[in-house]
């Protein structure tokens, strides 16, 4: 009956398309339409250098995905049974034909097609899927811009994959899987001539027409709330940009749609700038990981190329992001990055994680409080645990998670967070705000979190309204290179340090204090050593201090 519930409380939220979708989708038995390809159509120039991810391809057959390498040694291992699905579909992407130093590669790129043309006949195995079909097909596109040859037997690859891709688009899916799939097809039908080409482009404009208002938030952010698939987001629109530059003959019907375009990266671009750490890189809020999508210093860079106007943040700024629910506060070094955020959109939770009001906080440049992040995908003990309240910077009420994260992609009852209220005066910033994930128990609870940041404190006060509860914890997890200096845990005082040295004051009321050796994972693959500071219900409220003095003062 629980297992039941949990299905009932997770499709009650789908569109009725993706249900039907689905169905169609695992029915659909198309053949690959093996045709000769559409005639190539070269650019007069216009195409910029693209944003550049880490190397992949140490070698002719050595790859390095997820920080795991293995070697491919025979065509049996595109689709290995001993490989996880996310190493081999990163095989299949090709990302490494952009990578920095790509065209020190190039011999190696180009043995790789052949190599992936012999081994992968048309409609088999994981590169025949949409994604990774989508995403590699853009893949050779852009490497042919860079000023790389594509052999006849590759454009005639790349034909048949787009005609598959064009009969297999996931709407069932929806979000990022579809908006990929509406890109290659963009690709495909601008550097491909003809009638069919046209036909491509058309249903890529089309479905990105649709879903760009939809995904694309008023305030910049990407709807499923990921820092990580926003970033890769930003990517999608800054290489369709770069596209309609290089080709903008072809995109003349679409003139104004493609103005609007560079508007919607400008927010894109904020909102990014917005959740990231001093250190440049991504906050960890929903499935986010460093290394999958181009740093964000890489895509600024990129959209400059495209002389695109993406405002960088200042030293100092408040910016209440309601459309996609998260509030950035930066004060010359200080960085505080709260959750107010649903889940995502109600029909689309894949990447979410039961992490409603948790926070992450930087000082004097370096991390200081951090949620743990996302190494793996799939369906486990840990992945359940990277997606759970207890892995997050918030309040986890009766060891229940505040939304039903299951099964690795899905969510069941989520919270809502309601009375959100950010407030800022000459001395202070507060932030305010509850969320309703704990009303399905038994013992119905609100769990409500004040932020108040000054220039040298952050109070962050827990109150549990309602029933009374078994028990309720609220958890702070340090980055790892965050030292405890002083311990006086009985009394709910520690002292910790940064690693540029700045020390910090943290005190508890209402709570009993506990040191906990947990793990952080920052990228995919990763499992670092770091500590938790776990706070213990004793009253219905609990306030945390935080306090430091600016160095040498």
């Amino acid at each position: 009956m629980s297992r039941l519930l949990l299905y009932l409380n997770t499709l009650r939220y789908l569109k009725l398309a993706q249900i039907w979708g689905r169905l169609a989708f695992k029915l659909k038995q198309s053949r690959p339409d093996l045709r000769p390809a559409p005639v190539f159509r070269y650019t007069d120039g216009g195409w910029q250098c693209s944003a550049s991810r880490q190397i992949s391809m140490l070698g002719p057959s050595s790859f390095r995905f997820l920080n795991k390498e293995h070697i491919l040694v025979s065509a049996d291992d595109w689709n290995s049974l001993g490989l996880p699905k996310l190493w081999l579909y990163n095989l299949h992407y090709f990302d490494d034909l952009n990578a920095f130093g790509a065209a020190e590669r190039n011999d190696w790129h180009k043995a790789l097609i052949a190599r992936w043309l012999t081994g992968n006949p048309p409609a088999e195995g994981n590169g025949w899927e949409s994604y990774p079909l989508s995403l590699r097909i853009v893949n050779w596109f852009k490497w042919a811009l860079a000023g790389n040859i594509l052999s006849e037997d590759a454009l005639h690859s790349l034909a048949i994959q787009t005609r598959f891709l064009a009969s297999h688009i996931e709407r069932h899916l929806l979000g990022n899987h579809l908006f990929a799939n509406a890109k290659a097809l963009v690709f495909a039908g601008c550097l491909f001539e003809g009638e069919e080409a046209g036909k491509w482009l058309r249903l890529g404009m089309n479905i990105i027409a649709y879903e760009l208002p939809e995904q694309i938030l008023d305030d910049g952010g990407h709807f499923e709330r990921s820092t990580m698939y926003h970033a890769l987001a930003f990517e999608d629109m800054l290489d369709l940009i770069n596209l309609t530059k290089a080709y903008s003959a072809v995109f003349a019907p679409w003139l104004d749609t493609i103005t609007s375009w560079s508007l919607t990266v400008t927010g894109m671009g904020k909102w990014l700038a917005a959740m990231c750490h001093p250190d440049e890189e991504i906050s960890f809020f929903n499935d986010s990981a460093i290394g999958i999508a181009p740093s964000p210093a890489e895509l600024f860079s990129y959209a400059a190329r495209l002389n695109l106007e993406v405002a960088r943040s200042p030293e100092k700024e408040l910016i209440w992001m309601k459309q996609s629910g998260y509030v950035s506060v930066k004060d010359n070094g200080a960085v505080l990055i709260v959750d107010v955020a649903p889940v995502g959109p109600d029909y689309l939770p894949a990447h979410a994680h039961a992490d409603t009001l948790s926070f992450e906080f930087s000082l004097a440049g370096d991390r200081l409080f951090v949620n743990t992040g996302t190494s793996l995908y799939g369906i486990g003990r840990e992945r359940e645990w990277q997606r759970s309240t207890a892995a997050h910077n918030t309040v986890e009420i009766d060891t229940e998670d505040s939304s039903e994260v299951w099964a690795g992609f899905r969510v069941a009852r989520r919270a809502y967070p309601f009375d959100i209220k950010v407030a800022e005066t000459d001395d202070a910033i507060t932030i305010t705000a509850s969320h309703n994930g704990y009303l399905r128990l038994p013992v119905k609870s609100i769990h409500r979190r004040k932020w108040l940041f000054s220039s040298h404190s952050l109070i962050v006060k827990d109150e549990i309204v309602g029933d009374e509860f078994r028990g309720a914890v609220a958890r702070f997890y340090l980055h790892p290179l965050v030292q405890v200096v002083s311990n006086n845990i009985k009394d709910g005082r520690v002292v910790l340090q940064l690693p540029c040295g700045q020390k910090v004051d943290l005190e508890i009321e209402g709570g009993r204090l506990d040191l906990n050796v947990t793990t952080w994972h920052p990228s995919f693959g990763v499992s670092d050593s770091n500590l938790c500071l776990s706070v213990s219900f004793q009253s219905a409220t609990v306030k945390t201090k935080i306090g430091w003095q600016e160095e040498g003062s």
